[in-house]
């Protein structure tokens, strides 16, 4: 079922279990695969081992109830994280709220009429998708960048100039010399001039920006590596690959199937 979103309910009752699976798969037709379990070991089990886009649990369950279960999603080594609906045969309040804390979608109450989870699955599943978006986006940015970007003084224009050249030159080999040279600086004045004024060396923010870069072109593109490498600067794949796991701690292949398995497309 290539690319087909997972849904797992967890409920002891088999009555209920069964109920909400029938109700959604007549409803998803074939784009959502349903499963369920009984209880929470056997649904943290298929957490773990694969995928799951939506979990819908109920609260009360023996040994491992559904707020505890979210609550270990957290710590849990997931390949992806899913969105979240409690449901409850009781409107228990003080759950609701701890519900809304650990960030579930909704909160649904026994008996679940069929256009109300439907509604609810289609907010959920929405929800979960722009969160995909958000967690893909924070793997690719360079906090550090964002860092410096924000929260330092304002640079002077010479560095302004010189970051100017960087990024409209990203694909071609420069060193210190040659952006020094164009903004009319000595290389050594520029140098401490650069470091002073952006918290970091010349050279890391150009590797960072490049890192940056090839980040965005291995999870929006098909591009071959050694294709990247040359569009962000590097004169071999060989070297590209270094600077990339030294910084990512992965190759530039694995990062970009990691990623793409956390986070999959919608």
């Amino acid at each position: 079922m290539l690319n087909t979103k997972t849904i797992l309910i967890v409920d002891d009752e088999p009555r209920t279990r069964q109920g909400l699976k029938n109700m959604l798969e007549a409803w998803g037709g074939g784009r959502y695969e349903v499963k369920s379990a009984d209880n929470g070991h056997d649904a943290l089990d298929m957490l773990k081992s694969e995928p799951v886009h939506l979990l819908i649990t109920d609260i009360r369950m023996p040994e491992i109830s559904g707020l505890n279960l979210v609550k270990l999603l957290e710590s849990a080594l997931l390949t992806y994280k899913p969105a979240v609906i409690l449901i409850s045969g009781y409107a228990e309040f003080d759950y609701a709220h701890q519900a809304i804390q650990l960030g579930v979608v909704n909160y649904l109450l026994k008996p679940i009429r069929k256009d109300k989870l439907i509604d609810t699955v289609e907010r959920a599943l929405e929800v979960g998708e722009e969160r995909s978006r958000i967690s893909k986006m924070k793997r690719i940015v360079d906090r550090k960048l964002i860092q410096v970007t924000e929260e330092q003084e304002p640079v002077s224009e010479q560095v302004k100039e010189a970051i100017h050249y960087v990024e409209n030159h990203l694909d071609q080999g420069f060193g210190l010399r040659e952006v020094a040279e164009h903004i009319h600086l000595n290389p050594s004045y520029f140098s401490v001039l650069f470091k002073e004024q952006m918290q970091m060396t010349f050279i890391e923010y150009v590797t960072r920006l490049r890192i940056q870069k090839a980040k965005e072109l291995l999870l929006q593109t098909r591009l071959p590596v050694a294709e990247i490498a040359e569009r962000v600067g590097y004169q071999t794949t060989k070297y590209f690959n270094k600077v990339f796991k030294e910084y990512e701690g992965h190759s530039p292949g694995l990062y970009r199937n990691e990623i793409k398995s956390q986070a999959p497309e919608v």
